[in-house]
């Protein structure tokens, strides 16, 4: 699978809970991010790029009707917690994690808001390590091709 197509997939995966959730509504959605990676990192960077392209695509337009806020953790566990935190805190409406790590991570803050995640090394073991301490949650939502 190319790079584009998979960022397309991933825009479309991320963005079918907004859609479904606001059908007649006009207002403006949030997604947060949390990535292990540096912000310095220029293939992030153009993953980040690639992702909000392809949300524009779909009619999504950050300052319009979407809010993007990312987190950058540098794979430093003690900033992916802080970060974890303050997105939670700001209630989106769904969140995108990119790693094993980050999606590990922000699993132990929350069940209630859906998770889309990438680049995690077994998801089945992810989610159910951590459901294990809370039999009544629920594992994220992935998307396979």
């Amino acid at each position: 699978m190319r790079r584009r197509d998979f960022i397309s997939l991933l825009a479309v995966a991320a963005t079918s809970p907004l859609a479904a959730r606001a059908q007649g509504l006009r207002q403006t959605r949030r997604i947060g991010v949390l990535t292990s990676s540096d912000e310095a990192d220029p293939e992030a960077q153009s993953l980040v790029t690639a992702f909000r392209e392809e949300l524009g695509k779909l009619g999504w337009t950050e300052g319009h009707n979407i809010e993007i806020d990312i987190r950058w953790s540098k794979a430093d566990v003690e900033l992916m917690k802080r970060s974890t935190q303050e997105l939670v805190a700001r209630r989106p409406d769904l969140i995108l994690t990119s790693s094993t790590l980050a999606t590990g991570v922000m699993l132990q803050q929350t069940r209630t808001i859906p998770i889309v995640f990438l680049l995690v090394a077994d998801p089945v073991v992810v989610a159910t390590s951590r459901a294990s301490r809370s039999p009544a949650a629920t594992p994220p939502a992935s998307h396979r091709s």
